[in-house]
């Protein structure tokens, strides 16, 4: 039998995406962390890509070098893929990173867990591609849940709670606009060529946007950051991409995306217990319209196009 068919193959590749999701997912909690000693977003999202980018780039480089010279891709796609990385790996991240300053982070999480409608509406507006039913019944099933959370919740309607979540919404808009365009270039590079120049060219962009804005001196966090620093640079950014990848290699990307429906989830809870933010009933009900709308969204585009093109009619 293929091992790519067996089920030992599936349940590694479920248990490593699910692995990745939840590390994922306690970023937003050391962002906050970290923001308790004073450090800025634009420092910290330097001190996070000069950690990260060395690994990114080492593999990148031997990536390379494994390629046949006909294989490798040309200077405009180098160059391309250099721009969707900074557009998907530094503005969207600064946006994220300067909306934890003033919101919390299971509403952060929640709020970047609707970009996959944002991909589907900017593939129908941008490449003319098919907008169907299922994808607005999700989408407005999420924007509901989101509501119901800074409605129910007095202080999430201040100016700081709503200009936070304005940011992140903001950072949502920039992933989706990457994940649309990058699958071309995925496939022109592979997934971990693309990611090594992809994160090298946004940590060249973060480096610049710091030291325009800083000194050398900012680059360095006080001493009680540190560790929290480290964790989210490897165990919040490159042990999870590894494992997504590895994840998604053995049950696709549709299986990776409805076993990251688990990240929200972890999210709230550890938001919970380290940060003690609240969860009443808004946050029940609105993490659960969340979930549930993007669920039902992953769960009808991991099916079969035949099943969905009955369903669903003519595109």
């Amino acid at each position: 039998m293929d091992r790519t068919h067996a089920p030992s193959w599936r349940i590694a590749g479920f248990a490593l995406s699910a692995a990745g999701a939840m590390l994922f997912a306690i970023k937003g909690v050391l962002i906050k962390l970290i923001y308790r000693f004073g450090i800025d977003t634009t420092s910290l999202l330097a001190m996070r890509m000069v950690l990260a980018v060395p690994v990114f780039a080492a593999i990148g480089v031997q990536r390379w070098r494994r390629l046949a010279r006909e294989a490798r891709p040309d200077a405009r796609t180098f160059g391309l893929t250099m721009l969707v990385g900074i557009v998907g790996y530094y503005i969207s991240s600064w946006l994220d990173f300067q909306g934890l300053q003033t919101l919390d982070a299971q509403i952060e999480r929640l709020i970047l867990f609707t970009y996959p409608f944002l991909v589907i509406l900017f593939g129908r507006l941008l490449l003319a591609h098919p907008l169907r039913t299922h994808a607005l019944v999700g989408a407005g099933l999420s924007y509901v849940g989101l509501f119901v959370m800074f409605a129910g919740e007095p202080s999430r309607l201040d100016r700081a709670a709503l200009l936070g979540g304005a940011f992140v919404a903001l950072a949502a808009v920039s992933f989706a606009l990457y994940q649309l365009f990058a699958r071309e270039f995925i496939l022109r590079c592979g997934a971990s060529l693309f990611t090594a120049i992809a994160m090298s060219a946004a940590g060249v962009a973060a480096l610049l946007g710091f030291f325009l804005t800083h000194t050398a001196a900012a680059l360095i966090p006080p001493g009680g950051a540190w560790p929290l620093v480290v964790a989210l640079a490897v165990f919040a950014t490159i042990v999870p991409a590894f494992l997504m990848s590895a994840g998604t290699a053995r049950i696709g990307a549709q299986g990776t995306a409805i076993v990251s429906t688990i990240s929200p989830v972890v999210t709230i809870g550890v938001a919970i217990a380290v940060l003690d933010e609240p969860f009443g009933w808004p946050e029940a009900l609105g993490t659960a319209c969340v979930l549930g709308g993007v669920g039902l969204f992953s769960l009808i585009e991991s099916r079969p196009r035949s099943y969905r093109a009955a369903e669903e009619g003519p595109a």
